[in-house]
Formats: C-alpha cells, sequence, structure tokens
C-alpha cells in the first residue's frame, strides 16, 4: 500500500487565554488536541463537527497558518511541522486552501487579474505574458468570463467570488486543497454548482481534498471517507457510506440524527444532541462527550478513549474513540 499524501500525527494547536492587568496566560484553549489523520492521493476526506469543534484551525495548522505546539503533519514526505517560513514557501505551490468567505480572503482593492497572477508573481512563474495566458486559463476553468479580469470582488456574487477562490487555489497546480467550509456561505442552489465544480476540477487535476464542514449532508456528497470531530480530538473515521449507515459513536449518531429527513415519518433511530459544546479551555475529563453522552458510565468520566478499529475483517477501515460497542 502506497503512503498517504497527507500524514498527520499527535497535533496540538493550543492557544494562551490572557488576562488581568499584565495580560498573562491565565488559561490553554486546546483548539486541536492530539489529532491523527490521513489523506491518500486523489482522496477527498470529510472532515466534519459541531461549530467550535476545532475544524478550522485543524486545517490552519496543517497549511501552517497557524504553528502547532506538538505532532507532525507529513506532506509529501515532508514534515511541514518542522520547516521554517523560507522552506515552507516551495511548499505551498503543492499545498493551497480555499477559504470560507471569498468576500474576507480576497483583497477588494486588486482586480481579479492581479489576484489570479499573484501566485505566478510570487513563485516567479513565467513572463508576464505567459502568466496572463495562465490567468485566462483559470478562469475558463472556474466556468467565468474574460471580462471578469478587470472587476473587483466586490462586483461578483457569493457564488462568483467563491470560483475567484477556487481559482486562485489552484493556480500553482497544488496536490492537495484544503476546504474551509467552501460552500455554508452560499445559497443551497449554489452550493450543488461549486461542489459540482470541486470535483469536476479534483478528476482533471488529480487534486486529493481536505474538506471541511458541519453539513453531513455535503460532506457524504463530495468524500471518500469521513472524519468526525469533537472538541478537538478525532472520534471516528469511515467510509463515507459507513459513517451514515453504520455510525458508531454516540456523537456521529447523534450528528445523524439530526439532519432533517424528506420524509418525517421516517427516523433514524438515534437521539438527537442536546446541549451545546463544552469550552476547550476547561474540557471535560475522560471523554470529553460524555457529559452529553446517553450511553455515559463512570469509565467514560475518568479515562480517555482512543481511536480503535472496529471494522470486521475485509471491510473498509472504520475507527472509532469509544469504550463500548454501539
Amino acid at each position: 500500500m502506497s503512503s498517504p499524501l497527507l500524514e498527520v500525527n499527535g497535533l496540538k494547536t493550543y492557544f494562551p487565554v490572557r488576562g488581568g492587568v499584565f495580560m498573562t496566560a491565565t488559561a490553554v484553549c486546546k483548539a486541536v488536541d492530539d489529532v491523527a489523520l490521513e489523506v491518500g492521493a486523489g482522496e477527498t476526506l470529510g472532515l466534519v463537527g459541531e461549530s467550535g469543534c476545532g475544524k478550522s484551525t485543524l486545517g490552519r495548522s496543517i497549511v501552517r497558518l497557524l504553528r502547532p505546539q506538538a505532532g507532525s503533519v507529513v506532506f509529501d514526505g515532508t514534515d511541514l511541522v518542522k520547516l521554517g517560513r523560507r522552506e515552507l514557501k516551495g511548499v505551498r505551490r503543492e499545498l493551497q486552501m480555499i477559504f470560507q468567505d471569498p468576500a474576507d480572503s480576497l483583497n477588494s482593492r486588486h482586480s481579479v487579474a492581479k489576484i489570479l497572477e499573484e501566485p505566478y508573481v510570487v513563485h516567479k512563474v513565467g513572463t508576464e505574458k505567459d502568466r496572463k495566458e495562465l490567468v485566462h486559463a483559470l478562469l475558463a476553468k472556474v466556468g467565468l468570463p474574460e471580462t471578469s479580469l478587470d472587476r473587483f470582488p466586490f462586483e461578483f456574487s457569493g457564488g462568483q467570488r467563491q470560483r475567484i477562490g477556487i481559482a486562485r487555489a489552484i493556480a500553482l497546480d497544488p496536490k492537495l486543497v484544503v476546504c474551509d467550509e467552501p460552500v455554508s456561505a452560499l445559497d443551497v442552489s449554489i452550493q450543488s454548482q461549486i461542489l459540482n465544480l470541486m470535483l469536476e476540477l479534483q478528476k482533471d487535476l488529480g487534486l486529493s481534498y481536505l474538506f471541511i464542514s458541519h453539513d453531513l449532508a455535503v460532506v457524504k456528497h463530495v468524500s471518500d471517507r469521513i472524519a468526525i470531530m469533537y472538541l478537538g480530538k478525532i472520534v471516528e473515521t469511515a467510509g463515507a457510506d459507513d459513517v451514515y449507515e453504520r455510525p458508531k459513536h454516540p456523537y456521529t449518531q447523534a450528528l445523524i440524527a439530526a439532519i432533517p429527513a424528506p420524509d418525517p415519518t421516517k427516523r433514524s433511530g438515534f437521539q438527537v444532541l442536546e446541549g451545546d459544546v463544552p469550552s476547550p479551555i476547561d474540557p471535560p475529563t475522560g471523554c470529553h462527550f460524555h457529559p452529553r453522552c446517553p450511553h455515559a458510565e463512570d469509565r467514560c468520566r475518568t479515562e480517555v478513549p482512543t481511536l480503535r478499529e472496529v471494522a470486521a475483517p475485509g471491510e473498509q477501515a472504520h475507527t472509532v474513540a469509544c469504550h463500548f460497542d454501539l
């Protein structure tokens, strides 16, 4: 079996919580706490969880927009955590990111032509004439007319702005794109267009995606495998169909139960989750999910569960961080 394109192990990204007159660190926010995951070449791994669980922080830590405190992010054989700023520049050609809100991630003072040419300028790709041709080709790939070049991001709709963001992300032919809620800010009718565009680009360019979202229905549509995240930790990973049909973790089961059903008479059979995500500044002891879990026992309050394999021999890998077989 070939090595994964991306392999994350023991990743921890903490933020100091400061207070008092001298703004000293009084606590630590454990946004990403000992995370492990893999993404294969040409694969899409969906990352799902409630708001505040650490999904976006994990994505930004992987592309080194944030520096983790511990762990490794091995991308194409290189541990990005160990790289300095200059060394990272070369890697960024092959590791890109699509942000949630293109209105914030695109410079409103720059024209589309300048935004899309910038990656080529930074990495010294081609002559000025070559770069103009590459920018025209990018627009065609994402379905925007050439008349877009002289316009500014605020002159476009949300879906069109996200197409510009996607074009910028694929400009340097990356191997992996981290997608941070790329359609959550868009109308439902536009979401499907952007998702189909991303699938087409993946097929044409051989891209791998880490697709971050809080919407399980969207993630299932685009993902080969899905990882479920809760309060800074991965609690379950499995094939996309397995997560829907055979969820093992109580949190995953609750997420499935919360998906609106076309037929209200048909229920998933799982209990809908109650309460809010605890604070990552003061997470519960033992299993972080135990205060909201209907199956919690004394062991759950004191012992942290680790990811273990629950798939039968010959089946696709399925791991869960739970003390019990549900």
